[in-house]
């Protein structure tokens, strides 16, 4: 697997641009948390793959930035791979395994090299239909980089979270991420409209040879209309016409079978696309301080567990 987006000097671009520090240490990306009552921080270094880290070199700039621990979260290796027992080796020799992952462990791709015929033929019956349904009802879906166009994608994105119960950033962090993304030429939106009334709209990002879906709005009115279906398709086109290899969905339930997981049903809906499923390795994290480590992951472990709670 390439470089993740997540370890792209765009992200931490973006980031720094938000008021998050990202670091880059060798090949690795890592962004730098303050750890709340204390005058410790935590390294948190996403969808890395292990074959890219200089631990030395890591570990040595982390320190610099009183960390007192790198995580390496859903890193970048499919369970199964061929790279799989290499990477947890080079982990386990040193790491610990993460208590937790903050990223979904779970993927779906789409391999954008296979014909459109190949692409539609392998999506669910059900999702066919409601494609051609959609289109036949006058469902039309456009492309546009305007900022206007992001505040439009940003108010359903937000309705979807306040509807569905689910964490959705702040605006100031979305409009940076466009804006870094923007100015590199590697973000599209593409917005489903029924008679110019906005009914879902996507925010799509491109890296190396993947284009990615990391978030996605839609409004409740029109539903049988069937725009998000619709959508999917045109986001599989765009990658197409842009020369990507493969679709990233950005993320998934581990257990397809658990209707009690909060991500079932966006995962079912992702994986009618004819998506493949993917577990990825566990997390795993380079303890610098054993001491604030072990009393930091008590403290968090409570916090989310309150967070549950609230929820």
């Amino acid at each position: 697997m390439g470089k993740h987006i997540l370890q792209s000097d765009f992200w931490a671009e973006f980031k720094n641009r938000y008021g998050t520090t990202a670091v880059t240490a060798g090949d690795a990306v890592y962004t730098i948390h303050k750890i709340p009552l204390s005058s410790y921080n935590y390294a948190y270094c996403p969808r890395v793959s292990p074959f890219e880290i200089n631990f030395d070199l890591l570990k040595e700039s982390a320190e610099k930035n009183n960390c007192i621990a790198i995580h390496f979260d859903v890193p970048n290796v499919v369970k199964g791979s061929p790279e799989e027992s290499k990477a947890l080796e080079i982990f386990h020799s040193r790491c610990v395994k993460s208590p937790r992952d903050e990223f979904a462990k779970a993927n779906f791709f789409i391999d954008l090299t296979k014909s459109e015929e190949d692409l539609f033929s392998a999506m669910h019956k059900k999702h066919k239909y409601n494609i051609n349904y959609a289109k036949r009802n006058g469902v039309g879906v456009r492309e546009s980089i305007e900022d206007k166009d992001f505040d439009l994608f940003y108010s359903l994105y937000k309705e979807t979270g306040i509807r569905q119960k689910f964490y959705y950033r702040n605006y100031p962090y979305m409009k940076t991420m466009w804006n870094v993304f923007k100015e590199g030429r590697l973000v599209k939106l593409l917005i489903a409209e029924y008679k110019k009334e906005p009914l879902a709209a996507w925010i799509l990002l491109m890296y190396e040879d993947t284009i990615y879906y990391p978030y996605g709005g839609s409004t409740e009115k029109m539903k049988n209309l069937f725009a998000s279906n619709l959508l999917g398709w045109e986001a599989i086109l765009l990658g197409k016409r842009l020369g990507c290899k493969t679709f990233d969905m950005w993320g998934a339930s581990v257990d397809l079978e658990d209707d009690s997981d909060e991500y079932h049903g966006f995962s079912i809906f992702k994986s009618k696309f004819g998506a493949r499923h993917v577990v990825y390795i566990d997390s795993y994290d380079m303890v610098l301080n054993e001491k604030a480590y072990k009393v930091f992951n008590l403290a968090n472990n409570f916090r989310w567990k309150l967070l549950k709670l609230i929820k």
